[in-house]
Parts: C-alpha cells; sequence; structure tokens
C-alpha cells in the first residue's frame, strides 16, 4: 500500500492560523479572529462518494451547520477541498496532516485505519458512511467491446491492471481467493483510473478492474464491457469518512456539522435524482446517465450514513484477506469505528438513528406504468426510458421498457438510455448492455435480462429460449397489459 513514510507522519499538526486586525478609526488591537483550516480529501470522480464531497461544496451545505456559538463565536473555518482519484492518497494526505477528513472505499479504508493505529502519533477513526451495496455490487472489471473474453477464467496469463490499494484493488484479491488463484494467474498491474482507461482503449491490456462508476462508465462510453461485478464475492462494498482524531476532539461540532451536510447532501440526490444527477455531471463530468444508475431509484448504491454492524464485520473480513496477502497491519476495527459523531447529527435534526440503523431499505422505482398499464409493484423487474432532453419513465417490466424504446424512436425521440436490471443479482443495467434470454413468441415471449453472457445462456437453455441481444430483444417487445 502506497503510504508516507514515519517523518512525514511526524508532521505537527497546524491547521489554525491566529490572523489580527487593527481597528481602522481608533488603531487599537481589534477583537482576536481564529482561521481554521480543514483540508477534506474527496474523490469527486467515484460516484458514491459525491455526497460526502462535491455535493457539500457546490450547495454550500457544510457553511450551513458550522457551529457558530461558545468557543466557536470567533472562529472562522476554511475549507479546502482536495480531489483525488482513489483512496490512498486521501491516507497519505491525513497522515500529513493536510487533510483532517478523507472519503475511501472499504479496502483503502481499512488500510488507513490500520496505518494509523500502527503509528506513533494520532489515530482515524471512522465516523460515517456515504453509501453501500451490501451484497458487493459497484467495483468491476471490463475488457474492450471486442474482446473474445467473457469471465474471468478467460484472462489467465493476460494483462490485467487495476489501481493498487483502492476497493478494486480488494475485490481482485478477494475474486483470486475465492477461486484458488495464486499471484501468478494473471499479469496484474497497477494503473490509476485514468491510465487504465486509455490502456484499455488503446487495447495495450486485456482487462481494466475499476471502482466506481467506472465499470460502468467505460461500457456507457461505447469501448468497453463489463465481464464481472464485484457481487459476485457476495461480500459488501462502501465509502466512508475518517477523520483525524486530534481534529475531531479538538472541533467536534465541526464534525457534526459535516455529517449533517451529509445526510442533507444524501436527502437532496433521493428526492431529485434527476436534477441531482445532472448536476453531478455539470460538477464531475461524470455522465449524468451514470451518475443515475447508481444514485437514482434502484441504483446501485445506496446513500446511508449510519455505522451498521454489518460493515465493520466486512471490515473484519476484508482485513482478513489481505492479512493473508500480507498487504495490511493489524486493526482493531471495533475501536477504530466511532458513532459519537454521527449519533449527535440525527439526534440534532431530529431523525432516529438506531431505527435507520436497523434499515437496509433503499428506495426503489415506483408508480404506473403508463404504457402497459398497471403499478409498478416488482421493481427489481421494472426498468426506465430517459428521453434524450426530456423525460425519465418508469415501467414495470423489461418487455415494457422495451416496448416504450421502440414506442419512443417510432416517434422520432432520441432514447438517451434506457435501463433494466440483472435477473441474477438484481443490479441495474444499460439496456443496450445487457444479454438477454428470449423465450416464447408474440403475447408469450418473455425477454429476460443480464449482466453477465453465462447467465443469460444458461436461462435460455432452461427456458427453451435463445441468447439475444439488445437489438434482438428490442424486435420482438410488445405492449402487455
Amino acid at each position: 500500500m502506497n503510504v508516507l513514510n514515519e517523518t512525514m507522519g511526524r508532521v505537527v499538526w497546524n491547521a489554525r492560523t491566529v490572523v489580527f486586525g487593527l481597528a481602522m478609526a481608533s488603531c487599537a488591537p481589534a477583537a482576536l479572529a481564529e482561521v481554521v483550516t480543514v483540508g477534506i480529501g474527496t474523490q469527486n470522480t467515484t460516484t458514491n462518494t459525491v455526497t460526502g464531497g462535491i455535493v457539500i461544496k457546490e450547495m454550500g451545505l457544510l457553511e450551513k451547520y458550522l457551529p457558530k456559538t461558545g468557543k466557536y463565536k470567533d472562529i472562522q473555518f476554511r475549507m479546502e477541498w482536495q480531489n483525488f482519484t482513489s483512496g490512498p492518497p486521501v491516507t497519505n494526505g491525513m497522515i500529513a496532516n493536510t487533510l483532517q477528513i478523507g472519503m475511501m472505499g472499504d479496502y483503502p479504508l481499512l488500510v488507513n485505519g490500520a496505518t494509523f493505529q500502527a503509528g506513533p502519533e494520532t489515530k482515524s477513526r471512522l465516523i460515517a458512511m456515504i453509501a453501500y451495496n451490501a451484497d458487493g455490487a459497484g467495483n468491476g472489471i471490463v475488457v474492450h467491446k471486442d474482446s473474445p473474453y467473457y469471465q474471468l477464467s478467460d484472462l489467465k496469463g493476460k494483462k490485467v491492471s487495476v489501481p493498487f490499494g483502492s476497493a478494486a484493488h480488494g475485490m481482485v484479491l478477494k475474486a483470486m481467493e475465492d477461486k484458488g488463484w495464486k499471484a501468478d494467474f494473471w499479469d496484474l498491474a497497477s494503473q490509476s483510473p485514468e491510465v487504465g482507461t486509455s490502456s484499455l482503449q488503446e487495447k495495450r491490456i486485456d482487462a481494466h478492474a475499476d471502482f466506481v462508476p467506472f465499470a460502468e462508465l467505460l461500457p456507457y462510453r461505447g469501448f468497453a464491457r463489463k465481464i464481472f461485478d464485484g457481487v459476485e464475492t457476495k461480500v459488501p462494498t462502501f465509502h466512508g469518512v475518517v477523520v483525524r482524531e486530534d481534529f475531531a476532539k479538538k472541533y467536534p461540532e465541526f464534525v457534526v456539522a459535516y455529517i449533517k451536510a451529509l445526510i442533507e447532501a444524501n436527502d437532496w440526490v433521493r428526492k431529485n435524482p434527476v436534477e441531482a444527477a445532472t448536476k453531478i455531471e455539470e460538477w464531475t463530468r461524470v455522465e449524468k446517465e451514470v451518475a443515475y444508475m447508481f444514485l437514482g431509484p434502484g441504483g446501485v448504491h445506496t446513500l446511508d450514513p449510519t455505522i451498521k454492524p454489518k460493515w465493520i464485520d466486512t471490515v473484519k473480513y476484508d482485513h482478513g484477506v489481505l492479512t493473508r496477502m500480507g498487504r495490511v497491519k493489524p486493526l482493531d476495527a471495533d475501536a477504530w469505528a466511532d458513532e459519537s459523531y454521527v449519533m449527535q447529527a440525527y439526534k440534532e435534526l431530529g431523525l432516529d438513528y438506531a431505527a435507520h440503523k436497523a434499515s437496509f431499505a433503499s428506495y426503489e422505482i415506483s408508480g404506473t406504468d403508463p404504457l402497459c398499464g398497471g403499478t409498478i409493484d416488482k421493481p427489481r423487474e421494472a426498468g426506465e426510458v430517459w428521453i434524450d432532453g426530456g423525460a425519465l419513465t418508469a415501467y414495470k417490466s423489461a418487455e415494457c421498457t422495451l416496448a416504450a424504446v421502440n414506442a419512443a424512436t417510432r416517434a422520432g425521440k432520441k432514447v438517451g438510455v434506457a435501463f433494466v436490471f440483472d435477473q441474477a443479482f438484481k443490479i441495474k443495467l444499460f439496456a443496450d448492455k445487457a444479454f438477454y434470454s428470449l423465450a416464447g413468441k408474440g403475447e408469450s415471449a418473455t425477454i429476460t435480462p443480464f449482466l453477465l453472457k453465462k447467465d443469460a445462456e444458461a436461462h435460455a437453455a432452461a427456458h427453451g429460449g435463445k441468447l439475444g441481444s439488445y437489438a434482438d430483444a428490442l424486435a420482438v417487445a410488445t405492449v402487455r397489459k
């Protein structure tokens, strides 16, 4: 893992600067004003961290909740938002004390905690989560769209890259352990999302593993195909927030204010998913369709700041994976997590922390199907169509969703994107990137979407159908009342 040396880790915390002023008229000393600079490490292009960073920043939500009374009466907080493309550099900044707060994925989080626990100075504390998928979806492995490879075993001896130390790297290591593969199964190299993207596009590597949103973003941009999703590891994945303990103890009300801003950011996205996705594209250049796929209703990730026991158990499990491979220092996960700040934020906002902590509910696609009629009562069998420059509409099934695509096309409308759900893992897919099992004919025809070719083939074989492409599925899609 990429960490700074011990000397850098001993940098003295100096985020506090005292500024003096002079009274203009009398030249007498003015009241002492204290400016506290707070470095916050974000990952703007990591879609499931946006409500912990770029959304708070752009909407001015932290300023709304900053403490202004008592010892804070004469304190001015100055935020330095620093953007990174992965978690390990955020840990480096926290060790160097140029960052006091940081956000990152599950494996980088636990390395952050272990690194600080092993150090001689202050510790880091896990204070809140941002978003999660309880089944592990989000991280993934993609190949070039023209690649002959459709599953991990096809990559034996091939060139595969992943950002080392990232959540995606953890996914790769877990997948290898599950399959009993040794380190030489493939030629694994470290590449950042940007380098990995260009390497794959130029066919200099055979596959690239990455975290949110790249396993969806690269296929959406037209040159990649996903062949593995972290959901297959069956281990939860999440992003969370860590803080330097010395800062948190000195300014606990600031930490609570930050979490209150995070809660409001989450609420804004859930209540305004299309607007939020559009704004996220404006702020991060990650296309709105991809942002919506993760954070919209039925999205790949659930926004939730609570620290659930399941996440601590997952940290312990992930730590075991890295320990068996000699890649991490010891970590006392129970001592590292500190719920006191998020609990206080909930209390001050009048929210029920215990109830939210116990719940794994997300928000789902709902409403009435305007084409086929009827209520959308099975949201993970539903779909959505987003007209380019127009409305986003939900439908109750894959058949009705694709029929709506056909209807829009006949009406001369351009479909920006359509979404369906994989029926093996119940995760959201771009309809034009899915594989389909097509069975039956006419009114009795069924269209069943899947992420993986092998799953669509197996379903088709079991139901007397055939494997189909997006075009094939559109050709048989009809309105079902």
